[in-house]
């Protein structure tokens, strides 16, 4: 913890080192009670806390008289088969220590093999983010000694990487905070290729366990620009980061699943201090920025905005006080207030860079870089606007298919579209688009049923989400049926139940096993079930006929096919009512 002093005729003085020849002890009276400092000092001095938890809240307008910079370092798993310098297999939960080579413990004479097909997922990320790929980048040394790096240093690309000047735009859509300029971009200064550390478990009080398989796994390090001013946006970007590595296959999970890690850099400064913000940020230069700050390890997008947030008002807090923000690294754990300072902040001359003699260089035709280039999938961005543009989705629908489950829901969505349109013939499509014109799209009735319907199930029963639970030919035929006027939406839901509780039994069995089809009616049935609704509900009939509230005459659908059981479809109850009504459909 941070103290700062002051004599009452003197300004603040901010004490970083150890106060020394003072009587100091903590007094904690309960485990969540507030823990009592005593200091003893000379009467004429006094001390109060310049970090750590504080009760008062920063106002909007103390908020706006500083401005928060913020740099992301964003390290991801490579989606390839073999570690980054041993032939070696990767794994995500296989048995500790099971995928191990010599070089991944560092014994005496072995050597790293670099597998050059560690490169490709590497590229695609590269390229997806807008990168210049260099043609030659070197694999360098950053020394440190801790157990989980067996060797005393890590193999990373520090002074020639393999990529940089990219950038990652960002909309509104994509949870940036709402007074940012839309789009925001984002500038990556490097991407560079490096080996994974080993998994540490702890075991409390005092053993810690290593698990060496993720060491050497393949890692890439995006590191941004300091050009992100606000909380959200800063988890708005290493979201939409990960949606861009996940559609490029260059990874196979996301953050949540412990397949990225990103550490923050932050700094605060006040407004009337801002000199030249864009040279500054244009050149990657923190000289003109406050003292930065690093928070490690953050694993989930939550946790990214909600240690900014805090980081930020703690040195505002610091600087308000009179006091100096110290160059540390500091952690964060969820669900708390504050960070924790954990050390002081590394520099270049901590880690004694250098060229690692054991490695070639690597060298990157522009024939390899072409040929992945042009079979790159879709990103985000173009996906986002197909759905919406192509497929007539609303904007919420089309995010909320392709933020579920790493992406998972969007595939499930595309089986379910295209096995729906190999069901229909040209005929009933023909007659579906004649009976209702304005009946939304299939793609509109699919989203509906994968999101709400097998989404509202998923929750219910408090289960993940797997494109096997139910398969999408079943979805996709429980569609038809609905859409054909064969089932209610009341039936084709108990369905969908009944498939989501293991019926394997194909759609069509169900609906003529169980008698689920809808029984016609006569003209003359349907007109007397409307007839009866109406008398009953005059009041509400005379709204709809003599203020045109047509709108209302679907509330009397839902009534006509709740009281008909699964016999009436709504197209019928519809044209119906209106005819009993006497009012012509427009």
């Amino acid at each position: 913890m941070l103290i700062a002093l002051r004599r009452p005729s003197s300004p603040y003085v901010a004490l970083s080192r150890p106060i020394r020849n003072l009587q100091f002890s903590l007094n904690s009276h309960s485990a969540r009670s507030q823990r009592a400092w005593t200091l003893s000092l000379p009467q004429s001095w006094r001390f109060f806390h310049t970090s750590g938890p504080s009760d008062v809240q920063l106002s909007a307008q103390q908020l706006k008289d500083w401005e928060l910079t913020v740099g992301i370092e964003i390290h991801a798993q490579l989606n390839t088969e073999r570690k980054l310098f041993s032939k070696a297999l990767t794994s995500l939960n296989d048995r500790p220590n099971s995928h191990v080579s010599i070089f991944d413990l560092a014994l005496p004479g072995s050597q790293p093999v670099f597998q050059k097909a560690t490169l490709i997922p590497a590229l695609r990320a590269v390229i997806a983010l807008g990168c210049n790929v260099q043609r030659e980048s070197k694999f360098d040394r950053k020394h440190y000694f801790y157990a989980d790096q067996p060797a005393g240093y890590q193999i990373t690309q520090y002074y020639k990487p393999f990529a940089t000047n990219g950038a990652v735009q960002l909309f509104e859509h994509d949870g940036i905070e709402s007074g940012n300029d839309n789009p925001v971009s984002i500038g990556i200064k490097q991407i560079q290729i490096e080996q994974d550390t080993a998994k540490t478990v702890q075991q409390p009080p005092s053993t810690s366990l290593l698990d060496f398989n993720r060491v050497s796994h393949p890692l890439i390090e995006i590191i941004t620009l300091p050009q992100i001013h606000h909380p959200r946006t800063a988890a708005a970007f290493v979201r939409k980061v990960q949606a861009i590595l996940l559609a490029v296959n260059a990874v196979t999970i996301g953050m949540e699943q412990g397949g990225m890690r990103a550490d923050v850099n932050v700094s605060v400064r006040a407004r009337q201090e801002v000199a030249d913000e864009t040279d500054a940020c244009s050149n990657g230069n923190m000289g003109e920025l406050g003292q930065r700050t690093e928070i490690k390890n953050l694993s989930s997008f939550r946790a990214i905005e909600e240690a900014v947030t805090a980081e930020r008002d703690r040195q505002i807090r610091v600087l308000r006080s009179g006091g100096t923000v110290q160059g540390e690294t500091r952690g964060w754990a969820l669900g708390s207030t504050e960070t924790v300072r954990l050390r002081a902040k590394e520099g270049e001359v901590d880690y004694r860079y250098m060229p690692d003699p054991d490695i070639k260089p690597l060298i990157i035709g522009n024939d390899l870089i072409d040929y992945l280039r042009k079979g790159l999938p879709a990103l985000p961005d173009e996906t986002l606007n197909e759905l919406v543009n192509d497929h007539g989705l609303t904007l919420k629908d089309a995010k909320t298919l392709m933020d579920l489950d790493n992406g998972a829901r969007l595939e499930y969505f595309d089986e379910v579209f295209n096995e729906l349109r190999l069901a229909l013939s040209e005929t009933e499509l023909a007659r579906l688009k004649k009976r209702d014109p304005k009946r939304p799209s299939l793609s509109v009735s699919v989203a509906n049923w994968v999101l709400h319907e097998l989404g509202g199930l998923l929750t219910k029963s408090e289960t993940p989400f797997s494109p096997t639970r139910i398969e999408a030919r079943a979805l996709a035929h429980i569609i038809k049926h609905l859409l054909l006027g064969r089932i209610t939406g009341r039936t084709g839901k108990h369905i969908l139940a009944r498939c989501f509780s293991g019926d394997s039994r194909s759609i069509d069995a169900i609906i003529e096993e169980d008698n689920l089809g809808v029984k016609s009616l006569s003209h003359e049935e349907y007109t007397e079930i409307a007839q009866d609704l109406l008398r009953d509900n005059a009041e509400l009939a005379k709204q709809i006929q003599e203020k045109g509230q047509v709108q209302k005459v679907k509330w009397f659908v839902g009534q006509m096919m709740r009281k008909g059981e699964g016999k009436i479809a709504a197209d019928k109850a519809e044209a119906t009512l209106l005819e009993v009504l006497q009012i012509s459909k427009k």
